[in-house]
């Protein structure tokens, strides 16, 4: 068999060079999975910088997945997340999303005027704007903040992990084969036992509550965040690239490692605001 050039493609070649981007992909998470750990722990304005960093390069990710973002409107995306970010981690997540809201229908009335397509701003500002203040509110809880977002993002991974795993072992019928053509119904079914898994550690680890609640709301988050992972798939598929940036090595863009984690955290604040608890973190973890 032979390349486009004619030459005999060298499969230890082929082998060294998938083995080079693992190496890649693991040296990257090694230095970014403790930053980023860190300073959810620490909380307050160094996890609200954390994520008015990443909010810059979503929006900036963002402005090519979809058509018509302009600078202007980037610039506008990635200053309305930063506004919301701010505006939540001093206790207003609710004017943080109406500020966004009135962000919203600006530039909207700048597409119109403008001749873009409506529906890019539509999609960029929620996209961007209430994971980042969903990710702030929780994190605010002065008492279970810091659990709360722990336990999101191990959902979100064992949901990735297991979903992975079980898609491989298992095969069967594809998910959503348009959108993602690698996800399978046993992955997902696979990614909502591991997610329940954390759910229910979680709560038992840490006297929450009931462990068979949380492994159930971890259980519903699971399907939210691989959602969130069609959809971004669609996006780039739309676009017509493999990844949504490249500033990750070995990973691809913010958004590429975030696709799940950004449903799940708008899904988990949606959770604990029709628990009706008087904290954010609690409304989510905390079930009789």
């Amino acid at each position: 068999m032979t390349d486009a050039s004619g030459s005999t493609p060298n499969p230890q070649s082929t082998s060294g060079g998938k083995s080079a981007e693992l190496r890649t992909r693991i040296i990257s998470a090694l230095v970014l999975a403790p930053v980023a750990l860190g300073l959810t722990w620490f909380g307050g304005w160094p996890f609200a910088a954390m994520l008015a960093v990443a909010g810059v390069i979503m929006a900036y990710e963002l402005s090519t997945l979809l058509p018509g973002i302009s600078l202007t409107m980037r610039i506008m995306l990635a200053g309305f997340g930063i506004i919301a970010i701010g505006l939540t981690a001093i206790g207003g997540p609710f004017v943080a999303v109406l500020v966004s809201m009135a962000g919203l229908t600006f530039a909207v009335t700048i597409a119109i005027l403008t001749g873009v397509p409506t529906l890019s701003p539509a999609i960029a500002f929620p996209y961007l704007i209430l994971p980042l203040v969903s990710l702030m509110w929780l994190r605010h809880d002065p008492d279970y903040g810091r659990i709360g977002i722990f336990w999101l993002l191990f959902t979100v991974w064992a949901t990735d992990t297991f979903a992975y795993f079980a898609g491989r072992g298992f095969g069967g019928p594809k998910l959503a084969p348009r959108l993602s053509p690698n996800k399978t119904w046993a992955g997902l079914i696979g990614g909502m036992v591991g997610a329940a898994l954390v759910g229910a550690i979680t709560a038992t680890w840490f006297s929450l509550g009931s462990a068979l609640g949380l492994a159930l709301v971890s259980a519903v988050l699971a399907v939210v965040a691989q959602v969130g992972d069609i959809f971004e798939s669609a996006l780039k598929r739309r676009a017509g690239v493999k990844d949504s940036g490249k500033i990750i090595p070995g990973h691809g863009g913010i958004l590429d490692r975030v696709d799940g984690l950004v449903t799940a955290a708008v899904g988990a604040a949606i959770i604990s605001v029709l628990h009706g608890a008087m904290a954010p973190a609690a409304g989510v973890l905390l079930w009789p």
